[in-house]
């Protein structure tokens, strides 16, 4: 890989008019290594268009990521609702696979009033049954991510994701540190901010690359409310530049997706300031 920070937009670039799964072809000679595959509302791409997908982003040098279906919740109090989650969960991996995607993001679930230690557990149990299935059907290539997420009524706060991390294999990270500043009601504000973020991933993990998204983003006291332009970042942050100059001085290797409206747009707009400060 060329770059040891390299980015790129979640989901099919904005001016771009070909098929999602042609989108390498497009962000390839701009720049932009990574792509991360939208299946927030259904997996809906098929075993070819998925290969062609893996087939473009090798040729391209684009690294692949896919987001899993919103609709999963892996700490449910209704058992056929944690049942449809592994199932949409198997079936990610089963088209991820076939594009090469390296990570398989996807948002824990909701605390549902309940204490943290609760959902934690049930979660765990899920995560066995999952790589169980994984197994029986002969998925060998995957990596669930799962994300930061964005409102206090969620888990997946830093520390949640660690441990979940922590305690299987198959399971890397996804830092969200629009979301993380959000729950946190706005704690990302300075470059130091992010210091006890890199700590915790460092002491508690074996990271290769570090699988990031990245925002600006408006938040109330529950948490995330709304996701802004780069341009917007001083009305809402945080500030992108805070993050990159933590990647260069503690040497990091990582994927940043932009998730502002201007996904690839914006992309660019990172990847220019992270060659103008390397």
């Amino acid at each position: 890989m060329k770059d040891k920070v390299i980015f790129g937009p979640a989901g099919k670039p904005i001016d771009f008019k070909g098929k999602a799964f042609e989108s390498p072809e497009y962000l390839g000679p701009r720049g932009l290594y990574a792509f991360e595959y939208q299946s927030t509302y259904g997996v809906r791409i098929g075993e070819s268009s998925a290969i062609k997908l893996r087939e473009s982003a090798e040729r391209n040098g684009v690294l692949m990521s896919m987001h899993c279906p919103y609709y999963i919740n892996v700490c449910s109090k209704e058992e056929e609702k944690i049942d449809s989650s592994i199932e949409r969960l198997i079936q990610s991996a089963k088209v991820g696979e076939y594009m090469g995607a390296y990570r398989l993001v996807f948002h824990p679930g909701f605390y549902s009033n309940r204490k943290a230690d609760v959902c934690m557990d049930l979660a765990k149990e899920t995560y066995r049954r999952l790589l169980l299935r994984c197994e029986e059907e002969g998925i060998e290539d995957f990596t669930f991510a799962p994300e930061t997420t964005g409102k206090r009524s969620q888990l997946g706060n830093i520390d949640e994701i660690i441990e979940m991390c922590a305690s299987f294999d198959h399971f890397e990270p996804t830092i969200d540190f629009a979301h993380v500043h959000a729950r946190g009601r706005g704690i990302l504000n300075k470059k130091d901010d992010y210091n006890c973020i890199f700590s915790k991933l460092e002491d508690n993990l074996d990271i290769d690359r570090l699988h990031c998204h990245f925002t600006t983003i408006e938040y109330s006291h529950k948490g995330e409310r709304k996701h802004h332009t780069l341009a917007e970042g001083d009305e809402y942050g945080p500030h992108i530049k805070d993050l990159l100059l933590n990647l260069i001085e503690n040497d990091w290797k990582a994927t940043i997706i932009c998730e502002t409206p201007l996904i690839d747009q914006d992309a660019l707009r990172m990847k220019k300031l992270y060659d103008s400060l390397i």
